[in-house]
């Protein structure tokens, strides 16, 4: 840095010592005065210094031009408030032109002073640079207009002047006149071109914060999710990205993008969703997105891009904390490789990717290391870490070592644009602060050129925009400066008196070093990384489920974490409670206990997959904790089964055990990857078993036996039971068929004695057989009363007491 380097031709001319002497007589006039007027001349020139200065408080709205040349005319506009409880009069606005600054530094000391010194301020203009405010009432604001020919100025030689605007005046309290307030800023003067311009490298970041989650729709395109819609509201015109490709077209920088940014609005291009609260809900700003997109892809058209690693990594909270937990350095490796595919495939730009950018270009040994570790050869640096202790600014890259190249930004240019520019009087300031710097730097060796990288700050806001492109437009005049891309700035010939030695580990700044991630977040990423290989060997498709994750933990490992670590540990933390609901999809089901009453069992195991892809390369180990009791017919101690289910299915998985002995029988069932990594969590059931012993075997067989021959006996009597119905049945069809024939018989016999009779007329000698005698029925006195022929047959035959015979029927 060249913050003590003189400025070459500095010595003002004699006309111009001449108009300081009457100068100073002219301020010191007010002195004699007071004097004559029995004041005590201490006590005048301690109001004149100090008494009333920042009483009124003046503002800078505009300056222009901003670097102007002889012929034209400087105009100034602002504001001048009474900050006072009392009224001021006879305020006068003026004009001051302070001396050529003689270095970097002394701009420095001139931005940082306070109230206004006496006879360090310049003199003032007069003419038309001064305006006259006869009365301004308590806490009441007058705008103001100073114009005045840039010849009138006395801007003898090229440089940077103090330029101050002044209010001068009396209070009610105090009726003597003096400064109530100033405001200083520099006015740069190179009327020609200088003998060799600086090149200056202006980086222009397209970087924002993390705005997608790891969650995707269901459906074949697999609608991203954002945690919110905040980044449409710096896509629509007039937010902070647009105005960042509105303005920076039309700029000589080189763009410095992060992919993620440009991943996350193509995303928003398409349908996509937003979480609200518990639910999800369709996003509405897909033209908002197609729009910037068309935008942004004409704009770096023509220029240089660079494509920092995937979601722009925290390298230095990852040398400091990350290094040590296992695959954060490759992750950085992963999103490394993922940029250059994703800034060509939305812009269609080819980006360089062989650079790495720390925060604030902060850098020790360790950030130096994992900055180059991705494959990066170039590492902006800034020149407030990478100090050099040279009377100049030297050119930003030199060569380090291992084939490393330190671009050094300017410190001081680099953050010209910081704070809140919003109000114009500090926008003013800045802009007026960084082409003051920009030319002093030229002037310290106007004989030699040297290139100069600006790297401002990650997120400009959108008045800090408008500041940065307001400066560089001014320089487009090319008088002092020239524009060069940074991949030519690392190409330019080092200083080889400019330090190449890498700033040690105890100058990194402790400020930046506490808004760090610390190691717990590495390694909670790493459990993330673990879950997510773990969980992709299973898989059918992957692809459908790996990407998002693997950009997620991307972005947890991003700068823009930086002073919100709680956010940052919310993200990680739904991060990985998504993962594990995807995970938990596929698992075993509960069982109820079971009870085995044999010497051997089929033992099933339930596996569900509720995702919608399939699962394949798993394997279910059951094992017994008493092989004893209960033994695994097959692979015993432990028992496996390969496992593959299509999405949304369930599958039996079956064992076969053995038991010995009788009681109770812990069983543990986990699923297993191909590489024997455990899978979900394992489930445990519990076996009850009762022995079966020989003689139980023998009892159960008798009774078996016993259980066959009673069925037999009782198919037996059934089958002769039916054999007798039957024959008792053909038994008494075959009687009533013979009682029918001797009916038949009898009635035939009568109708041949009546026959005879008639015809003889005495009874014959034969008389019929009388059968067998006719039981007595009811009714019946002493005698028997004959059947007749004409009598219904019995139901039953006539009671004998005889012993029946064989198949015969017997009522009793």
């Amino acid at each position: 840095m060249a913050e003590a380097a003189a400025i070459q031709g500095t010595h003002p001319s004699p006309a111009r010592r001449w108009l300081r002497r009457v100068a100073s007589l002219a301020v010191a006039a007010p002195l004699l005065t007071g004097l004559l007027q029995g004041v005590p001349a201490p006590a005048a020139q301690a109001a004149e210094s100090a008494s009333g200065a920042g009483a009124v408080d003046v503002s800078l709205g505009s300056l222009a031009p901003k670097a102007p040349v002889e012929g034209d005319t400087l105009t100034i506009t602002g504001t001048v408030t009474n900050r006072t409880k009392q009224a001021v009069t006879n305020a006068t606005v003026d004009l001051r032109v302070g001396p050529r600054m003689t270095s970097r530094s002394e701009i420095d000391d001139v931005s940082g002073r306070g109230a206004f010194r006496f006879g360090g301020e310049g003199e003032t203009v007069g003419g038309r640079a001064a305006v006259e405010i006869p009365k301004l009432g308590a806490g009441l604001s007058r705008d103001f207009s100073l114009s005045v020919p840039v010849s009138k100025l006395g801007l003898d030689d090229s440089g940077v002047y103090q330029l101050g605007v002044s209010v001068t005046g009396r209070t009610t309290s105090q009726s003597y006149e003096r400064v109530l307030g100033i405001e200083r800023t520099f006015l740069p003067y190179q009327p020609d071109e200088t003998e060799k311009r600086t090149k200056l490298t202006y980086l222009w970041p397209l970087i924002s914060t993390a705005h997608v989650s790891a969650e995707t729709g269901a459906d074949q395109q697999q609608t991203p999710v954002f945690e919110n819609d905040d980044l449409a509201a710096e896509l629509v015109p007039g937010g902070r990205l647009d105005e960042m490709v509105a303005l920076g077209k039309d700029l000589p920088v080189t763009w410095v993008i992060d992919p993620d940014l440009i991943a996350s609005v193509d995303a928003m291009a398409a349908p996509y969703m937003v979480k609200d609260g518990t639910t999800e809900v369709p996003g509405q700003n897909q033209e908002v997105a197609k729009r910037w997109l068309d935008e942004l892809e004409k704009a770096v058209q023509g220029h240089k891009v660079v494509a920092l690693p995937f979601a722009d990594p925290d390298l230095a909270a990852l040398a400091h904390h990350g290094k040590e937990v296992p695959g954060s350095l490759a992750h950085l490796q992963q999103a490394t490789a993922l940029a250059a595919g994703t800034v060509e495939t939305v812009l269609h730009v080819k980006p360089s990717t062989d650079f790495a950018w720390p925060v604030d270009g902060a850098v020790d040994p360790s950030v130096m290391a994992v900055a180059t570790s991705a494959g990066a050869s170039n590492v902006i640096a800034r020149s407030d870490s990478f100090r050099d202790d040279l009377p100049y600014t030297p050119t930003a890259a030199r060569a380090v070592g291992g084939g490393t190249t330190a671009v050094v930004s300017d410190a001081a240019l680099s953050k010209a644009f910081q704070g809140d520019l919003v109000r114009a009087d500090d926008s003013t300031l800045a802009i007026q602060s960084f082409l003051a710097q920009s030319l002093a730097t030229t002037l310290e060796l106007p004989e030699q050129q040297r290139s100069v990288v600006v790297a401002p700050q990650r997120m400009p806001t959108t008045s800090q925009a408008q500041s940065m492109a307001t400066a560089l437009q001014a320089l487009s005049a090319k008088r002092w400066t020239e524009p060069q891309d940074l991949p030519g700035a690392v190409l330019d010939p080092a200083d080889p008196d400019a330090s190449t030695r890498i700033p040690s580990s105890r100058s990194y700044p402790k400020k930046l070093r506490a808004q760090e991630l610390d190691t717990k977040a590495f390694q909670k990423m790493k459990e993330t990384r673990d879950e997510l290989d773990d969980f992709r060997v299973i898989l059918t498709a992957a692809d459908r489920v790996v990407p998002p994750f693997t950009n997620a933990i991307s972005r947890e490992m991003s700068t823009s974490w930086r002073g919100e670590n709680p956010s940052a540990a919310l993200y990680r933390e739904e991060v990985l409670r998504y993962l594990r609901s995807l995970t938990e999809e596929v698992q075993l089901v509960k069982k109820s206990d079971l009870t085995l009453s044999g010497r051997s069992a089929t033992i099933p195991v339930t596996v569900q997959n509720r995702l919608l892809q399939g699962v394949q390369h798993l394997e279910l180990r059951i094992s017994s904790d008493n092989r004893t009791r209960l033994k695994l017919v097959e692979g015993d101690p432990v028992a496996s089964r390969p496992v593959t289910i299509d999405g949304g299915h369930s599958q039996s998985v079956k064992f076969t055990a053995s038991a010995n002995a009788n009681g109770p029988v812990l069983m543990k069932a986990q699923l297993y990857t191909e590489d024997g990594t455990p899978y979900g969590a394992p489930m445990t059931f519990t076996v009850k078993v009762s022995e079966i012993t020989p003689t139980v075997m023998l009892v159960i067989a008798g009774g078996v036996l016993l259980l066959v021959l009673a069925g037999i006996r009782m198919y037996s009597q059934r089958k002769r039971a039916a054999a007798r119905r039957a024959a008792a049945e053909a038994e008494a069809e075959a009687e009533a068929e013979a009682e029918a024939e001797a009916e038949a018989e009898t009635e035939d016999g009568a109708e041949d004695g009546d026959a005879r009779n008639d015809d003889e007329g005495t009874a014959g000698t034969e008389t019929a057989d009388p059968g067998p005698e006719p039981a007595a029925g009811p009714g019946t006195g002493n005698g028997a009363e004959t059947e007749q022929p004409s009598d219904p047959t019995p139901n039953t035959g006539s009671e004998s007491g005889d012993p029946s015979g064989a198949g015969e029927k017997v009522d009793r």
